[in-house]
């Protein structure tokens, strides 16, 4: 890659580096040892490595991140998501999502452990928040009032957990996090369910302001 290198080239050339850096991931965690042995790996030198990944591993697990969430909406678009159920939309992509990563499971594991550390914080928090906002909007989400920020925290909880439980299952194709995947979003659908009943409550309520200056006046 040269110095004038176009977008084009340096994505390919990021794309190259990170496939050929996944393997190292394993023993080498998010480092910058293993992205020297990736770039040599994909044909390129560690000055060639800097200019595409200027932040080394950080930049690098960015990358890596981002580059999933792209593939994500890929298939998504060219999947017939208009005749499931919104819930059905969104364990679809969940399940999408983590099948990506089913031959770098380790290097998702040690992704996890790179992002759990305090000074990568807001690293993991932009992350998490790309993945489930783009999952909301592949799934028709176009609210803007206050359900939007409700619907990605609530979905930023299934994620994270469905992907710590994927991470230690040992069951044949996943089944079991499928299954875990679905419990915890029968358990989620139930949420507006009852915010909107406590909100009609609400609403049937008297403004208490109002009844105060109504006996005040007859006081």
């Amino acid at each position: 890659m040269t110095e004038t290198a176009g977008p084009d080239e340096l994505l390919e050339t990021q794309r190259a580096i990170l496939a050929s850096t996944v393997p190292h991931i394993a023993f080498d965690g998010w480092s910058a040892t293993a992205l020297s042995r990736g770039a040599r790996d994909a044909g390129h030198d560690d000055t060639t490595a800097a200019r595409a990944f200027p932040g080394g591993a950080r930049d690098l697990l960015s990358f890596h991140l981002a580059e999933a969430d792209r593939r994500l909406l890929a298939t998504l678009a060219e999947s017939d998501l208009a005749a499931m159920r919104i819930r059905d939309r969104i364990a679809f992509a969940v399940r999408l999502r983590l099948q990506q990563h089913m031959d770098e499971r380790e290097a998702v594991r040690r992704g996890l452990l790179y992002l759990a550390q305090p000074q990568h914080a807001a690293l993991a928090l932009r992350a998490l928040y790309r993945t489930v906002d783009a999952i909301w909007y592949a799934a028709g989400d176009n609210s803007t009032d206050f359900n939007f920020y409700t619907k990605r925290g609530l979905l930023a909880g299934v994620y994270s957990s469905t992907l710590l439980y994927w991470l230690s299952d040992t069951s044949a194709e996943s089944a079991a996090t499928w299954a875990f995947l679905d419990r915890r979003i029968a358990d989620v659908m139930k949420v507006p369910k009852i915010t909107g009943r406590l909100r009609r409550a609400a609403s049937a309520m008297p403004d208490p302001l109002r009844l105060f200056r109504l006996v005040s006046s007859r006081g």
